[in-house]
Order: C-alpha cells, then structure tokens, then sequence
C-alpha cells in the first residue's frame, strides 16, 4: 500500500483510540522499550508528543533513559517549515515552549545541539512495514534529520499499531529505523 493510503487510515484508526486505551499502549510501550539491550545513551533526541495528532507519549521512556544516565541530555526539535529542516536544542525545565504553525509543542529558544552528538532518536510515525521503513506526516522532517545523524545512533519508532507487510512507494530519501516498539512488540530491523 502507499504511503498516502496508509496514512489516511492510521489517522482515521488513531482517531478511533479511546483515552483508556491511549494510556495502556503508552504503559505497554514502555515497557516492551525496555527490553531492548542498548548501550549507553549520553544524548537522546525525542519528540514532544500532540495530542492533537494522538501520539505515541515518548516521555516515560526518555525518563527511564534519564534514570540509567541521570546525565543524559535530551534534545527536541524546532522544524523550519521553509525548507522542512530541523534544529535540534537542548531540553532543560528551563526550555520555553511555545505552539508551531502546525500547533506542535516546540523550544522557542535554547542551546543548539548537533545531529553527530545524538546517540538514539526516538522517532513519531502513523505505521511502519516489516523492512523498518515508516510513514510520517508526509513533510520528511525526519528524513532529513537522521541522514545528519551518525551512522551508529539508534533510531527508534514508536506506534501504537503492529507492523504493515511493506510499503509500496518507499523512496531512496527514506531512512530506515533500526527498531520499532508497540504495546506487544519490538521490531528489530538491522541486526
């Protein structure tokens, strides 16, 4: 199926999630998280989660990370609609947050941090197939931001729905993940 189609009815089946059940895949998510063996994370990249679009909440996992390394640094991302980049900043209590064009929670201001410090990024999709490729918003913000990325850091959706067979209309822009986690599984793509 193309993106276009799957993207049309993850949305829709997103849309159809009870609040119950929204909080029981974020709990089960977490936990299937953990499971995964990773090496130490000094810098994780996360998104913050809208609720306007029914997202997977990314924010017990980068605390539990934030547990092992209390350490840890997070970034978060501000998009730049004019060429569909990404800046990527330093996210402290401090960090204002203010509403984008597109009504997503993003840093206003803060210390920018690079793409090659990022050692796993947590990553937002409508659904992914068995080959670890993704559909998104359809903007290929994320795209963008994980070729800058070094070549070892760990990309890592999360969706609340199991994997699709394939993609039909992936393209050579597209990165794929190295995981992805839902309420029952962890997907692992590159052994």
């Amino acid at each position: 199926m193309t993106k276009a189609a799957l993207r049309k009815i993850y949305k829709e089946k997103r849309k159809q999630l009870s609040i119950a059940e929204i909080n029981r895949f974020n709990d089960l998510i977490l936990i299937q998280f953990q499971k995964i063996e990773l090496p130490f994370i000094q810098c994780v990249h996360t998104y913050l989660a809208s609720s306007k679009l029914i997202e997977v909440d990314a924010d017990p996992l980068v605390r539990y990370l934030n547990f092992i390394n209390p350490d840890l640094k997070v970034a978060i991302p501000k998009i730049n609609p004019e060429n569909n980049s990404m800046l990527h900043y330093h996210w402290v209590d401090e960090t204002p947050i203010v509403i984008n064009h597109l009504g997503i929670d993003e840093p206003e201001i803060g210390e920018i941090i690079s793409p090659k410090e990022i050692d796993l990024i947590l990553i937002p999709l409508l659904c992914f197939d068995k080959n670890g490729h993704r559909v998104g918003y359809g903007k290929g913000f994320y795209d963008l931001f994980l070729k800058e990325c070094r070549d070892d850091a760990i990309k890592i959706g999360l969706s609340f729905f199991e994997v699709v067979e394939e993609i039909s209309d992936v393209n050579p822009l597209d990165v794929a993940m190295d995981y992805c986690v839902t309420p029952n599984h962890v997907y692992h793509f590159n052994p």
